[in-house]
């Protein structure tokens, strides 16, 4: 579950991306990580490794994520008794904190989770700290098991300009998607269906705000929580590769020339007329994801990771789907994945670590983790529960990740674009700023960093 920003996921197809990289090719000039191993290279039999004691550091301490994970470090070393997991869980600031340190040094673990946002990972990348998975990603066949989709979240070039191509750096466990939450009982009291179109979305506001309800629940106090509603909502106006290349930082798009401008305005309507509560700027995302669950609202558009709790109150009233299709016939979506884990350009049991990453993401794990509660990035639809919301969910990634995009979260953009987008559309809800000039704010952060004004 994910109550920060999210800081860590679409990207072209994975023949051209793993040709750009190729398995066994040098890493080239400054960072770019330790060199690819050739898939010809790799032994993929951790029996075959001899006696290793391998490293772990990870953030999956609450208990679902905890119990998962202490399961598959259980289940390889019963697989593999050669291999020793001595495994370190701290909590994800903490590990963000450590992980800066410990790849500066000689003392690294053999695997870690790595935030995947252009701060964390690509400067990473950048600084050649990490070590480039191309190879075992062959060997393995994780461009087989994984959409590229959900890849492109853990790809950067070399000197990690790119974000979205290049070689591959981690894998994730875990999905995340952002969609609509509804209460069926609302929708029925005022005599409205599911909707199926964006068209249908606004009706269904506009509808319960004649009813006398709150169409839309919102807590904004954080600023970054109205990233995740302005995120899908993008979609129906803008296509989806130009918000990929908006959200991955890449050059080539614009906040100003764009129809960004459509979606702004909405956000700036549903604000202006009270379709997200009276003061949503000053309601804090925790709370306000509460008194929908105790009844306040008709919708609530969030993460994938509210669905539990929101659940234990609701029960079968409340339910869950993908947004619409948007601008280009597609369904797309803001989501991203769990912190994926990534080898140390240091470390000194790669082979190991690897085949161990490799366990951790195969079919065994994802049913594991299904089992704990958790939503698994693949065999998703397989692996939904029979009803609940988690099946409407898991469903929705499903459909989002495979046959969809999933959107990068806007805030991988720049190293800080999370405050500069959190901020502008706090404004924006509030009424202290236009959408002219969030735009101007929002180019001005991606321009610099991109070098294109």
């Amino acid at each position: 579950m994910r109550s920060l920003p999210r800081r860590t996921l679409l990207g072209a197809g994975g023949l051209a991306v793993l040709a750009a990289c190729a398995p066994g090719s040098e890493s080239g000039g400054d960072g770019g990580g330790a060199s690819a191993p050739a898939a010809s290279e790799v032994e993929t039999d951790p029996a075959a490794l001899g006696e290793v004691t391998l490293r772990l550091w990870d953030q999956e301490v609450r208990g679902a994520q905890d119990s998962a994970i202490t399961a598959l470090v259980d289940g390889f070393q019963k697989a593999y008794p050669n291999i020793t997991i001595d495994r370190v869980k701290q909590s994800f600031d903490d590990l963000q904190k450590q992980t800066g340190l410990a790849l500066s040094g000689d003392d690294v673990p053999d695997v870690l989770q790595v935030n995947n946002a252009r701060g964390d990972m690509g400067e990473f990348v950048k600084a050649g700290q990490l070590t480039d998975l191309s190879g075992y990603a062959e060997a393995y066949g994780w461009t087989e098991r994984f959409s590229e989709s959900v890849l492109a979240k853990m790809r950067y070039s070399e000197d990690a300009v790119t974000f979205g191509e290049g070689a591959l750096w981690g894998l994730p466990q875990t999905g995340e998607v952002c969609g609509i939450y509804y209460s069926q009982k609302k929708l029925d009291a005022i005599r409205m269906k599911p909707p199926s179109t964006w068209p249908e979305v606004m009706t269904v506001a506009d509808v319960a705000h004649t009813a006398g309800e709150q169409p839309l629940v919102l807590g904004n106090l954080e600023k970054w929580p109205a990233l995740h509603v302005f995120g899908p909502l993008q979609h129906y106006f803008v296509p989806a590769e130009e918000i990929v290349t908006l959200g991955m930082g890449n050059p080539g798009a614009s906040w100003v020339d764009g129809t960004s401008d459509a979606a702004l305005d909405q956000l700036r309507m549903w604000a202006e007329a009270g379709y997200l509560g009276d003061a949503p700027n000053g309601l804090a995302y925790d709370t306000a994801w509460a008194d929908f669950a105790k009844g306040t609202g008709v919708m609530l558009i969030g993460g994938s990771w509210l669905g539990p709790d929101l659940e234990k109150t609701m029960g079968e009233d409340l339910r869950f789907m993908a947004p619409p299709a948007g601008k280009d016939g597609k369904v797309a979506t803001t989501g991203g994945t769990g912190l994926p884990f990534a080898i140390p350009a240091a470390a000194k049991n790669k082979d190991a670590a690897a085949a161990f990453i490799d366990y951790l993401t195969g079919d065994e794990a994802m049913a594991l983790i299904a089992e704990n509660g958790g939503m698994p990035v693949n065999r998703t639809a397989e692996l939904a529960p029979d009803s609940g919301v988690n099946k409407d969910i898991y469903e929705a990634f499903d459909a989002v990740s495979t046959d969809g995009v999933l959107l990068p979260y806007l805030d991988y953009a720049t190293p800080s674009f999370a405050d500069t987008a959190g901020a502008a559309l706090q404004e924006l809800i509030g009424g202290q700023a236009d959408v002219a000039t969030t735009l101007e704010t929002l180019q001005a952060d991606y321009g610099a960093f991109t070098g294109e004004g």
